[in-house]
């Protein structure tokens, strides 16, 4: 299985600037994905960058980085410009890790691109887990995926899906006498070939993308199917947010004391 990590980091944040450039541990966030996504099986691991500062900032870490045009509408426009700097060809497999995820594990990357090998039936790979709180599934910034019997996404959504008509507005899968598998949260991290991802930033986007702002809902709109891996466990927490830098950092810290 061969497939390349690229992760898009774009230097401009409204609720966290110069995010990819936070410090984690003593080194740059992004520096930090690179370095989760390189305990993986990919055959390398390259950062998109948008900006010199963050070329520099991976450079000097070892990290491989290709500079990506500033003023890219989507990550995905971002990626297909590096598939092109890297000369990547079109069966190539190639998976979007976010530039704010630095706890992700490297076997959910392995995953997700086993799934383009899979599933040739299939344009694009991603992740979900079983949802455990009631007010995370109710949560709109948790994006839920409903599957079918092969595990390919039917839709993916803002609202809670799929809804429990029979349970009152409580959680179902938590009653002892009930069969019915828990809802999945969507993990935002993505295989693609590169010929589809390629063509997918010149898609039409579509109504429904643009009412949910769900990216992805692109690809099912223009036919073409999505593959996903259902884990059991939830991913460690990204960065978003002032308070969601603080929180990887005490968990970083702790990380680094346990294993002293």
């Amino acid at each position: 299985m061969d497939f390349s990590v690229l992760i898009p980091a774009r230097l401009a944040s409204t609720r966290l600037p110069n995010k990819p450039l936070a410090d984690l541990a003593g080194q740059p966030m992004v520096v930090r994905v690179a370095q989760r996504a390189a305990l993986s099986q990919a055959e390398q691991v390259v950062v998109a960058a948008d900006s010199p500062s963050i070329v520099q900032a991976c450079r000097s870490a070892g990290v491989a980085c290709v500079l990506t045009d500033l003023d890219h509408p989507s990550g995905s426009d971002r990626l297909a410009q590096a598939c092109q700097l890297l000369g990547l060809d079109d069966d190539a497999v190639v998976v979007n890790v976010q530039g704010d995820e630095p706890l992700i594990e490297p076997q959910l990357i392995d995953a997700v691109a086993a799934l383009l090998y899979q599933r040739p039936d299939c344009a694009m790979g991603t992740a979900a887990h079983p949802f455990e709180a009631w007010a995370d599934f109710q949560n709109p910034n948790m994006v839920k995926v409903v599957t079918d019997a092969q595990g390919t996404a039917m839709y993916f959504s803002r609202a809670p899906i799929a809804h429990g008509r029979d349970f009152s507005g409580q959680p179902w899968w938590q009653e002892d006498a009930c069969d019915l598998p828990a809802p999945l949260r969507h993990v935002g991290i993505y295989a693609y070939r590169v010929g589809f991802l390629m063509q997918f930033p010149k898609m039409a986007r579509a109504p429904l993308e643009r009412l949910e702002s769900l990216e992805q809902l692109r690809a099912l709109w223009h036919g073409h199917r999505i593959a996903v891996h259902t884990t059991t466990q939830a991913p460690g927490p990204g960065v978003d947010t002032p308070e969601d830098l603080e929180r990887v950092r005490q968990i970083l810290q702790l990380h680094q004391q346990t294993s002293l």
